[in-house]
């Protein structure tokens, strides 16, 4: 007999011994693509305002899904929550399908050419997937392009900026969520 079976903590883990303790399959799938949907949804229901303040929410927690969660969000995610937001936003129908798609694409070579990195490496590539995201949609908006427009957008772009790392902590407390261990009845 092995030693390690003989002692009663081998098997425990994290959460401690917990029979029929299991991670939901429904809350691991679900989670990710729940929040990023209601970040797409958030800033339309308090604020409505004519000048780009609010940052956009559902963008910045995919982004944050990804760089976090690497295989967690498949590349072709950026096509159907990409059609969400681009219900609620206000946006052109197809532009955050067509941005969303290519950042997810973006960031998957990112990925593959800087398999190891730190948090200092995720928030340069978060900075230039948000700047070229916003400089892109007001582009793709269809509105006349003049240089107060361009203005306009440094304070969204600089709150995108500044909130990402609060972005990147809030998906890094849902991942521990979305793997808790939560009671199985069968």
């Amino acid at each position: 007999m092995i030693e390690g079976d003989l002692n009663p903590r081998s098997h425990s883990d994290p959460y401690g011994r917990r029979i029929n303790r299991e991670h939901s399959r429904i809350l691991a799938t679900a989670l990710p693509y729940a929040t990023i949907v209601l970040g797409s949804i958030l800033p339309t229901l308090f604020i409505s305002a004519s000048v780009p303040f609010v940052p956009p929410l559902g963008f910045l927690i995919l982004i944050g899904w990804r760089l976090m969660r690497p295989g967690l969000l498949p590349s072709w995610a950026g096509l159907p929550l990409g059609a969400i937001d681009d219900l609620f936003s206000g946006q052109p129908f197809g532009s955050a399908i067509l941005l969303w798609s290519l950042t997810m694409l973006a960031i998957e070579w990112f990925e593959a050419r800087f398999p190891w990195r730190g948090f200092a490496q995720d928030w340069v590539a978060a900075i230039l997937a948000i700047t070229a995201y916003i400089v892109l949609a007001m582009f793709v908006s269809g509105a006349s392009l003049t240089a107060s427009m361009a203005v306009a957008i440094i304070p969204q772009l600089l709150l995108s900026i500044l909130l990402y790392p609060m972005i990147a902590a809030m998906v890094s407390w849902l991942d521990r969520l979305r793997l808790m261990r939560i009671r199985e009845i069968r």
